[in-house]
Protein backbone atom coordinates (compact mmCIF):
# COMPACT_ATOMS: atom_id res chain seq x y z
CA UNK A 1 0.00 0.00 0.00
CA UNK A 2 1.70 3.73 -0.91
CA UNK A 3 0.30 7.18 -0.31
CA UNK A 4 -0.34 8.56 -3.55
CA UNK A 5 1.57 12.38 -2.61
CA UNK A 6 3.99 12.37 -0.02
CA UNK A 7 2.21 12.88 3.59
CA UNK A 8 4.06 15.54 5.67
CA UNK A 9 3.75 14.27 9.92
CA UNK A 10 4.61 15.47 12.79
CA UNK A 11 5.45 13.89 15.47
CA UNK A 12 4.21 15.07 18.76
CA UNK A 13 5.43 12.82 22.28
CA UNK A 14 7.74 14.10 25.31
CA UNK A 15 9.56 10.92 25.07
CA UNK A 16 12.59 11.40 23.12
CA UNK A 17 13.07 8.17 22.65
CA UNK A 18 9.40 7.21 21.75
CA UNK A 19 9.89 10.52 19.03
CA UNK A 20 13.18 8.61 17.29
CA UNK A 21 12.05 5.46 17.22
CA UNK A 22 8.51 6.49 15.76
CA UNK A 23 10.66 8.48 12.96
CA UNK A 24 12.86 5.35 12.33
CA UNK A 25 9.59 3.30 11.61
CA UNK A 26 8.09 5.98 9.41
CA UNK A 27 11.87 6.62 7.53
CA UNK A 28 10.93 3.25 6.34
CA UNK A 29 8.31 4.57 4.15
CA UNK A 30 9.35 7.00 1.82
CA UNK A 31 6.03 8.67 1.34
CA UNK A 32 6.02 9.75 4.90
CA UNK A 33 7.73 12.96 5.65
CA UNK A 34 8.45 14.05 8.85
CA UNK A 35 8.70 17.39 9.00
CA UNK A 36 8.69 18.29 12.73
CA UNK A 37 9.27 16.93 15.80
CA UNK A 38 7.08 18.41 19.04
CA UNK A 39 8.06 17.47 22.85
CA UNK A 40 4.93 19.14 24.22
CA UNK A 41 1.13 20.77 23.26
CA UNK A 42 2.13 24.29 23.09
CA UNK A 43 4.95 23.19 20.80
CA UNK A 44 2.93 21.00 18.69
CA UNK A 45 0.45 23.95 18.13
CA UNK A 46 3.01 26.23 17.23
CA UNK A 47 4.77 23.92 14.57
CA UNK A 48 1.21 22.83 13.56
CA UNK A 49 0.01 26.55 12.76
CA UNK A 50 3.66 27.04 10.96
CA UNK A 51 4.01 24.19 8.92
CA UNK A 52 0.34 22.84 8.22
CA UNK A 53 1.28 18.76 8.31
CA UNK A 54 -1.10 16.18 6.73
CA UNK A 55 -0.96 13.75 9.49
CA UNK A 56 -0.11 14.52 13.43
CA UNK A 57 0.57 11.52 15.41
CA UNK A 58 -0.19 12.43 18.86
CA UNK A 59 0.75 11.18 22.41
CA UNK A 60 -1.65 11.32 25.11
CA UNK A 61 0.25 11.49 28.69
CA UNK A 62 2.73 14.23 27.86
CA UNK A 63 3.70 16.82 30.81
CA UNK A 64 2.07 20.20 30.61
CA UNK A 65 -0.61 20.01 27.95
CA UNK A 66 -2.30 17.32 27.93
CA UNK A 67 -2.81 14.88 24.58
CA UNK A 68 -6.71 15.67 25.22
CA UNK A 69 -6.23 19.21 25.54
CA UNK A 70 -3.66 19.96 22.79
CA UNK A 71 -6.02 17.78 20.14
CA UNK A 72 -8.70 20.54 21.05
CA UNK A 73 -6.16 23.35 21.08
CA UNK A 74 -5.39 22.17 17.42
CA UNK A 75 -8.83 22.13 16.30
CA UNK A 76 -9.46 25.39 17.76
CA UNK A 77 -6.97 26.75 15.57
CA UNK A 78 -8.79 25.30 12.42
CA UNK A 79 -5.90 23.05 11.87
CA UNK A 80 -7.27 20.78 9.45
CA UNK A 81 -4.24 17.95 9.48
CA UNK A 82 -5.78 14.33 10.48
CA UNK A 83 -4.94 13.56 14.20
CA UNK A 84 -3.97 10.55 14.98
CA UNK A 85 -3.99 9.29 18.69
CA UNK A 86 -0.47 7.16 19.93
CA UNK A 87 -0.34 6.00 23.05
CA UNK A 88 -0.19 3.20 25.86
CA UNK A 89 -3.78 4.04 26.89
CA UNK A 90 -6.27 1.40 26.36
CA UNK A 91 -8.69 2.82 28.80
CA UNK A 92 -12.33 3.76 27.99
CA UNK A 93 -13.00 6.99 29.16
CA UNK A 94 -9.70 8.36 27.07
CA UNK A 95 -10.71 6.60 23.90
CA UNK A 96 -14.35 8.11 24.03
CA UNK A 97 -12.89 11.62 24.81
CA UNK A 98 -10.14 11.57 22.24
CA UNK A 99 -12.68 10.67 19.40
CA UNK A 100 -15.08 13.07 20.99
CA UNK A 101 -12.84 16.15 20.80
CA UNK A 102 -12.10 14.99 16.89
CA UNK A 103 -9.20 12.34 16.86
CA UNK A 104 -9.39 10.12 13.41
CA UNK A 105 -7.96 7.26 14.77
CA UNK A 106 -6.75 5.91 18.05
CA UNK A 107 -3.32 3.32 17.50
CA UNK A 108 -1.21 1.65 20.74
CA UNK A 109 2.29 2.01 20.73
CA UNK A 110 2.52 -1.90 21.85
CA UNK A 111 0.91 -2.58 18.48
CA UNK A 112 3.83 -4.59 16.06
CA UNK A 113 5.41 -2.30 14.22
CA UNK A 114 4.53 -3.52 10.93
CA UNK A 115 1.49 -3.11 11.81
CA UNK A 116 1.80 0.55 13.17
CA UNK A 117 3.20 1.56 9.90
CA UNK A 118 0.35 0.07 7.85
CA UNK A 119 -2.34 1.78 10.00
CA UNK A 120 0.08 4.81 9.33
CA UNK A 121 -0.28 4.56 5.86
CA UNK A 122 -4.07 4.38 6.01
CA UNK A 123 -4.50 7.21 8.07
CA UNK A 124 -2.07 9.34 4.94
CA UNK A 125 -4.48 8.01 3.07
CA UNK A 126 -7.59 9.75 4.47
CA UNK A 127 -8.74 6.22 6.53
CA UNK A 128 -9.74 6.58 10.13
CA UNK A 129 -7.36 3.73 12.04
CA UNK A 130 -7.75 2.04 15.59
CA UNK A 131 -5.94 -0.70 17.05
CA UNK A 132 -8.19 -3.78 17.22
CA UNK A 133 -9.35 -3.67 21.12
CA UNK A 134 -9.69 0.64 20.30
CA UNK A 135 -12.54 -0.71 17.47
CA UNK A 136 -14.24 -3.38 19.90
CA UNK A 137 -14.49 -0.34 22.85
CA UNK A 138 -16.09 2.11 20.12
CA UNK A 139 -18.51 -0.75 18.54
CA UNK A 140 -19.43 -1.57 22.07
CA UNK A 141 -20.03 1.96 23.30
CA UNK A 142 -23.40 3.18 24.86
CA UNK A 143 -25.77 3.28 21.62
CA UNK A 144 -28.47 4.37 23.92
CA UNK A 145 -26.71 7.89 24.66
CA UNK A 146 -27.56 10.52 22.82
CA UNK A 147 -24.94 11.64 20.10
CA UNK A 148 -25.66 15.48 20.04
CA UNK A 149 -24.44 15.70 23.46
CA UNK A 150 -20.97 15.47 21.97
CA UNK A 151 -20.60 17.75 19.46
CA UNK A 152 -19.34 21.05 20.54
CA UNK A 153 -21.20 24.38 20.16
CA UNK A 154 -19.47 25.60 17.36
CA UNK A 155 -20.43 21.86 15.76
CA UNK A 156 -23.93 22.58 16.35
CA UNK A 157 -23.82 26.15 14.90
CA UNK A 158 -22.35 24.51 11.52
CA UNK A 159 -24.94 21.83 11.90
CA UNK A 160 -27.93 24.62 12.01
CA UNK A 161 -26.67 26.14 9.20
CA UNK A 162 -25.51 22.68 6.90
CA UNK A 163 -29.85 21.87 8.02
CA UNK A 164 -30.30 25.76 6.31
CA UNK A 165 -29.43 24.31 2.78
CA UNK A 166 -26.01 26.75 3.63
CA UNK A 167 -22.79 25.86 1.23
CA UNK A 168 -19.53 25.72 3.15
CA UNK A 169 -18.86 28.81 1.92
CA UNK A 170 -21.64 30.30 2.98
CA UNK A 171 -21.25 28.99 6.66
CA UNK A 172 -18.06 30.19 6.59
CA UNK A 173 -18.95 33.69 6.25
CA UNK A 174 -21.77 33.54 8.75
CA UNK A 175 -20.16 32.05 11.07
CA UNK A 176 -16.59 34.57 10.33
CA UNK A 177 -14.64 31.16 10.59
CA UNK A 178 -12.48 29.37 7.14
CA UNK A 179 -14.14 27.38 5.12
CA UNK A 180 -11.09 24.55 6.17
CA UNK A 181 -12.57 24.69 9.16
CA UNK A 182 -16.06 24.54 8.34
CA UNK A 183 -14.86 21.22 6.87
CA UNK A 184 -12.93 20.29 10.00
CA UNK A 185 -16.40 20.69 11.87
CA UNK A 186 -18.63 18.88 9.51
CA UNK A 187 -16.28 15.96 9.37
CA UNK A 188 -15.73 15.82 12.80
CA UNK A 189 -19.62 15.86 13.17
CA UNK A 190 -20.96 13.10 10.87
CA UNK A 191 -18.25 10.81 12.71
CA UNK A 192 -19.93 11.80 15.91
CA UNK A 193 -23.42 11.32 14.53
CA UNK A 194 -22.59 8.24 12.75
CA UNK A 195 -23.16 9.33 9.32
CA UNK A 196 -21.90 9.97 6.06
CA UNK A 197 -23.30 12.82 4.64
CA UNK A 198 -24.57 16.23 5.23
CA UNK A 199 -27.73 14.85 3.97
CA UNK A 200 -28.08 12.47 6.82
CA UNK A 201 -27.01 15.11 9.61
CA UNK A 202 -29.59 17.14 8.47
CA UNK A 203 -32.17 14.31 8.77
CA UNK A 204 -30.96 13.83 12.32
CA UNK A 205 -31.33 16.90 13.38
CA UNK A 206 -34.46 18.32 12.05
CA UNK A 207 -36.21 14.56 13.68
CA UNK A 208 -34.37 15.95 17.26
CA UNK A 209 -36.11 19.32 16.99
CA UNK A 210 -39.54 17.99 16.31
CA UNK A 211 -39.08 15.48 18.78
Amino acid sequence: MTVQEQCNILIVDDHPLMRRGVRQLLELEPSLNIVAEASNGNEAVTYACQLLPDLILLDLNMKGLSGLDTLKALRNEGIAARIIVLTVSDSRSDIYALIDAGADGYLLKDSEPELLLKKILQAANGENVFSDIILEYLETRDDQSDPFESLTERELDVLQEVARGMSNKQIASHLHISEETVKVHIRNMLRKLNVRSRVAATVMYLERKSQ
